[in-house]
C-alpha cells in the first residue's frame, strides 16, 4: 500500500514550515517512530518521526522549501493500516486536494538525538502531541510529482507574498519548484540572484579570495524574517533606567545554597526581577498588550518570555500564568525551559503565548542595549550587568551594586509617561526587596 505522509500540523497560529533537513533517502527502509525530517517553523525546530513503517519511494518537498500545513512531503510504501482518515478516497491526489481538510493527528518523539529541539513522553514513547503533528493519507499515489493544470495559478505561501511584494516581482514569470508546481521561496531568490548585473572575473575572484560565505540556515532565516517584521511594522521608542540591586544581591546570596539543596536549582537574579516584572505589569496592563489595528488588545494572562541562546540561534519560551508563581516556581521554571533550548526539547507549546518578553543580557556582559520587540507585543525588557558603582546617597558616597534596566516599547501603545510608570514600578519593587521577601 501507497502511503503520502503530510507536513505536521504543529499549533494554531503556525500555518507554514520549512523543510530544513531529510534525515532518510529515498530507499531508505524506515521503521515507525524513526526520525525522517526535521522541520522548522517561526517557533521552534522540531524532529518529525514517521508515522508508519515502510520504504521511503520518493521525497515530495526538498529541503529549504517552504510550504503550507498539511501539504505531503513524502510517499511511503507500507503494510501498516494508515492511522489516519481519506481510507476511502480512490483519487490520487492533485495539486489542489492540498487545501482540502485533512487529519491533524500525529506523533512527536524524544531521546532521537534530534536536530531541533522535539517533545515526547517518558522514556521516548511516542505521544500523541497537542501540536498535532502529521497526517497521512491511504492512497494510491502517482510516481511523479502533481503537474499543475494549464491556466490554473498554483498556491502561493505568505513567505512567498512577502519577499515578492519586498522586491516588485511579477510571480508569474517564475517556474516553481515546489509540490504541484508551488513556486517556492527558493525559486524567487533564485530569480532574484538572476536579475542581478553579472559580475566579471575579477569580481568573482576578489569574492572567492577576500570573502568568506556561510550559508543562511533556515533558523537563522525564520529569527531575521521575525526581526524584519518587527522592526518594520512596530514603531520602537526606548528607555533606560538604573536600578540599586544590593540587597537583591545579598539576598540571593543568602537564599542561593539552600534552595540548591533544597530544590536541585541554582537561585539566578533573574526570577526575582521577573516576579517584580509581572507584579507591575498588574498595574501597567497596556504594557501586557498588543496592537490591534483599530483597538489595543489587553491581555488578561500574564506569560513571560524569556530570550535564550540556544544552539542553533536565540529562541524565547514561555513562562505560562508567570504572575501566578513564586520566585522559587519562576527559578523552576526557568530553569527546566533553558535545560529543553539546550538539549532541544522545546515543544511548540514552550513557545507560544508569550505576552511580554525580558532578556538578560547582562550575564554577556552588557551594560545597555536597545532589544527588538517580540512581534506582536507591545514591549521587550533587559536586565544587563550587575555592577559595583560609587552612588550618592543622602549627601554621602557609598559603593552599591548597581544594575540598568532597557526597555524597547511600541510607541503606538504607550508613551514615554506609560513606559516610565513601569520602569518605576520595576525599581521599587526591586529596591524594596529584603530577607523578609517570600521566596516561595
Amino acid at each position: 500500500m501507497t502511503l503520502i505522509i503530510e507536513l505536521p500540523h504543529v499549533g494554531e497560529s503556525v500555518v507554514e514550515g520549512t523543510i530544513g533537513k531529510w534525515l532518510k533517502v529515498p530507499g531508505d527502509h524506515v521503521d515507525r517512530y524513526d526520525p525522517l525530517v526535521e522541520i522548522v517553523t517561526d517557533k521552534v525546530t522540531m524532529e518529525f518521526p514517521s508515522p508508519v513503517s515502510g520504504t521511503l519511494l520518493s521525497i515530495l518537498a526538498q529541503e529549504g522549501e517552504t510550504i503550507p500545513m498539511g501539504a505531503p512531503i513524502a510517499e511511503f510504501e507500507t503494510s501498516d493500516d494508515a492511522p489516519t482518515v481519506n481510507d476511502s478516497e480512490p483519487e490520487p491526489p492533485s495539486a489542489a486536494s492540498v487545501t482540502a481538510p485533512i487529519s491533524t493527528i500525529g506523533y512527536l518523539v524524544k531521546n532521537v538525538a534530534p536536530v531541533g529541539p522535539t517533545g515526547g513522553g517518558p522514556d521516548g514513547e511516542p505521544i500523541i502531541s497537542d501540536a498535532q503533528p502529521a497526517a497521512v493519507s491511504s492512497k494510491n499515489v502517482p510516481t511523479q510529482k502533481p503537474k499543475v493544470k494549464p491556466g490554473t495559478a498554483p498556491r502561493l505561501s505568505p513567505a512567498v507574498r512577502r519577499l515578492a511584494e519586498e522586491h516588485n516581482i511579477d510571480l508569474a514569470i517564475i517556474n516553481g519548484s515546489g509540490v504541484g508546481g508551488r513556486i517556492t521561496r527558493d525559486d524567487v531568490l533564485s530569480h532574484l540572484s538572476s536579475s542581478e548585473q553579472p559580475t566579471t572575473p575579477q569580481d568573482s575572484q576578489r569574492s572567492t579570495t577576500d570573502d568568506t560565505y556561510i550559508t543562511v540556515t533556515p533558523i537563522r532565516r525564520m529569527i531575521a524574517e521575525a526581526m524584519v517584521r518587527s522592526v518594520t511594522t512596530i514603531p520602537h521608542a526606548w528607555s533606560t533606567i538604573e536600578v540599586d540591586v544590593t540587597n537583591l544581591v545579598t539576598v540571593r546570596n543568602t537564599h542561593r545554597q539552600a534552595v540548591l539543596d533544597r530544590e536541585g536549582v541554582d537561585l539566578t537574579y533573574l526570577p526575582f526581577i521577573i516576579k517584580m516584572v509581572v507584579e507591575a505589569l498588574r498595574d501597567n496592563p497596556t504594557l501586557n498588550a498588543t496592537w490591534g489595528g483599530d483597538k489595543i488588545i489587553l491581555k488578561n494572562r500574564i506569560n513571560m518570555g524569556i530570550a535564550v541562546a540556544g544552539p542553533d540561534g536565540l529562541i524565547v519560551p514561555v513562562i505560562k500564568n508567570a504572575d501566578q508563581k513564586s520566585i522559587i516556581g519562576l527559578a523552576n521554571a526557568v530553569g527546566d525551559l533553558t535545560s529543553k533550548v539546550r538539549n532541544k526539547k522545546l515543544s511548540i507549546d514552550d513557545v507560544q503565548e508569550g505576552t511580554f518578553t525580558l532578556n538578560n543580557t547582562g550575564v554577556l556582559g552588557s551594560t545597555t542595549s536597545q532589544p527588538i520587540i517580540n512581534h506582536p507585543q507591545a514591549a521587550i525588557l533587559t536586565t544587563e550587568a550587575i555592577q559595583k558603582r560609587p552612588v550618592v546617597i543622602q549627601d554621602a558616597i557609598a559603593i552599591r551594586s548597581m544594575m540598568n534596566m532597557c526597555m524597547s516599547f511600541d510607541h503606538r501603545i504607550n508613551d514615554g509617561a506609560e513606559s516610565s510608570a513601569f520602569l518605576q514600578s520595576i525599581k521599587r519593587r526591586i529596591e524594596a526587596i529584603t530577607e523578609n521577601t517570600p521566596i516561595y
